[in-house]
């Protein structure tokens, strides 16, 4: 079920996590996202993190690309757990 708007489908297999720490981008598979609502929810979560300038989100894949400056990985990890996700493959 959806974690963010219980929309009845499943969740997202979960995707390996790639970070590119010290660069303008990093890429974070986020898992349980399964509509537009979670990608919604994602974007702006990680949106209000100092330092982020940009969040693309990929729905089929869980891909999350976060671009900026100044924002850390735990700050992103922090963003994606209170709009009620986890990143995959973390053990979270």
């Amino acid at each position: 079920m959806c974690t963010a708007c219980a929309c009845g489908t499943g969740d997202a297999a979960p995707v390996t996590v790639a970070t590119n720490e010290g660069t303008d981008r990093s890429v974070f598979a986020v898992s349980g996202m399964t509509c537009g609502s979670c990608v919604s929810s994602v974007s702006a979560a990680i949106g209000k993190v100092d330092g982020v300038s940009g969040v693309d989100v990929e729905l089929s894949t869980g891909a999350v690309t976060v671009s900026g400056t100044g924002f850390t990985d735990q700050e992103i990890r922090d963003a994606i757990e209170r709009a009620g996700y986890q990143l995959s493959g973390t053990g979270s």
